[in-house]
């Protein structure tokens, strides 16, 4: 078996067009990665095209599979728990539509792992606007709700509600995960929110992100009013929150 100090979780429903490709993209790169998919009942046949290239990755593809969609932060935070538990340095987020380019992990792993950051995020908006092939109502929307998350709570990141993430183990180790609230897109924010507060040190590497060719995008506007919307009671409730610090 050969071991890595970093793995990749990857969420997934109904991705059976992008799963076994974003995974060999994975295991194709220089660096070593695990990847951990959480899978939440795709009735498309997912889980069953993940099992079977556990055959050909033994002990380097594993997967967790729910039943039903139980949200993006819950998906995130069952992977956060097995991969402590499974004693890896780095754990990343990661899309399976190719939004995100596994390229860009070894990039993300460097900004932890060598330039001393707790945190890294791929961001669209670090080095101005990064988006392929999104429509302009889109990228205006993700754009001014990130600005907005800025201004309310105060974190000095560009792209708040980025899902292309690294973190180091000792964030995860100090964040009360029982206690984040969110399950959707806002869910990035409140990591994001609390790592800041902890005292953790946050580094944005500029990437490029396309919209997915296959498949069909689980972003909508109710996903966007509760990030715009769910920022005020956290920022709120950070008044009245002592937040344990980077040791």
């Amino acid at each position: 078996m050969q071991t890595s100090d970093s793995i990749v979780i990857i969420p997934t429903y109904n991705e059976r067009e992008n799963i076994e490709n974003i995974i060999r993209a994975v295991f194709g790169l220089e660096k070593f990665f695990h990847v951990l998919v959480i899978e939440d009942g795709s009735p498309d046949g997912t889980a069953g095209i993940v099992k079977g290239l556990q055959q050909e990755f033994p002990e380097r593809l594993f997967i967790i599979e729910r039943k039903g969609k139980l949200g993006l932060g819950t998906a995130y935070i069952a992977g956060f728990k097995w991969s402590l538990e499974h004693k890896y340095e780095y754990i990343f987020e990661m899309d399976a539509d190719f939004s995100h380019n596994p390229n860009d992990l070894p990039r993300l792993y460097k900004a932890c792992a060598e330039q001393g950051g707790d945190v890294s995020i791929g961001s669209r908006y670090v080095s101005g606007v990064n988006v392929v092939n999104w429509p302009m109502g889109r990228v205006l929307m993700s754009y001014f709700a990130s600005k907005y998350v800025r201004f309310i709570t105060g974190v000095p990141v560009h792209d708040t509600t980025a899902g292309f993430v690294c973190y180091r183990r000792e964030v995860l180790e100090t964040i009360d995960l029982e206690n984040i609230r969110f399950k959707g897109y806002a869910f990035q924010i409140e990591m994001k929110f609390t790592a800041y507060k902890c005292g953790f040190k946050i580094i944005e590497v500029p990437v490029i992100f396309i919209n997915r060719e296959l498949g069909t995008s689980k972003m909508n506007s109710s996903i966007f009013g509760e990030a715009v919307f769910g920022v005020i009671k956290l920022k709120v409730n950070s008044w009245f929150h002592k937040f344990p610090q980077k040791k």
